[in-house]
């Protein structure tokens, strides 16, 4: 397979696996829920809070009029970048294109297309919440990872690594742990394709970690580092100014470019 074949076909694994895993977490639920719930969870909902999406009982939030135009707003932005913005941008540099396609990507579908079934699956009466949560908001690093970047990745990673570590190892090293764990998995669907940039991903997030034990740290707090707008900087620089160990130049060159030509988006 072409390397972006490799990556999504990973990628899809990995849900796959994780979907099934949450649903046997959950399975006393099945049976109440009803055939229809239980394969649009599986087939028609990127989230990963079975209990929420299953449970009859559990009441979603109200969709506003505002909430759909910006859903419909972002996926829209997504697909210039995409198929536009990522075009103008070769001849100027080919990275550049790469990560406006990759922006553009993450756009379309965590963004916008998500939030769009988020929208739908809440206007029928299903418990799903948007994963993407307004991160720029965030004004420290716990709140952007825990509370409003990809809350699936999240639910997982506190569910099956964060919660049976903490007990062996204390908050502070499990929440360290998960980082390492986030690290390894995005090794596979970004390194592994690519060949290359082996390590970057897991620095990234191991970063992400040690950032996040400075902002809770006495020294942190007293920096202001978890509120107010010292915060909100220091979450934007300490997420966005490493991204490129997370999506190196090997990465954009052997898997996204190629991706980008492949659905003619340049």
């Amino acid at each position: 397979m072409t390397p972006w074949a490799v990556m999504w076909t990973t990628a899809f694994a990995l849900y796959a696996g994780c979907k099934w895993l949450t649903l046997w977490q959950v399975r006393p639920l099945v049976g109440s829920a009803g055939a229809r719930r239980v394969c649009g969870y599986l087939l028609a909902w990127p989230g990963m809070d079975a209990a929420a999406f299953l449970n009859p009982g559990s009441a979603p939030a109200a969709v506003s009029r505002t909430e759909w135009i910006s859903a419909i707003v972002k996926t829209t932005l997504g697909v210039v970048l995409l198929w536009f913005m990522a075009r103008a941008a070769v001849p100027v540099s080919a990275l550049l294109a790469g990560w406006l396609g990759m922006v553009g990507a993450v756009f379309v579908l965590h963004f916008g297309v998500f939030h769009l079934l988020s929208a739908a699956w809440r206007s029928a009466g299903v418990n799903a919440m948007p994963l993407m949560r307004n991160p720029l908001r965030s004004s420290s690093l716990a709140e952007f990872w825990g509370r409003r970047w990809n809350t699936a990745f999240h639910e997982l990673a506190s569910r099956f690594t964060f919660r049976p570590l903490r007990p062996l190892v204390g908050p502070a090293r499990a929440a360290l742990l998960v980082f390492v764990a986030s690290g390894l998995i995005h090794e596979l669907v970004i390194s592994v394709p690519a060949r290359g940039g082996y390590g970057l991903p897991t620095a990234y997030f191991v970063l992400q970690g040690l950032a996040l034990a400075g902002e809770r740290s006495s020294l942190g707090r007293g920096l202001g580092l978890g509120r107010g707008w010292r915060g909100w900087l220091f979450t934007m620089v300490a997420t966005a100014g490493p991204a490129y160990w997370l999506f190196p130049p090997v990465f954009v060159r052997n898997v996204i470019l190629p991706m980008l030509a492949a659905i003619g988006a340049t």
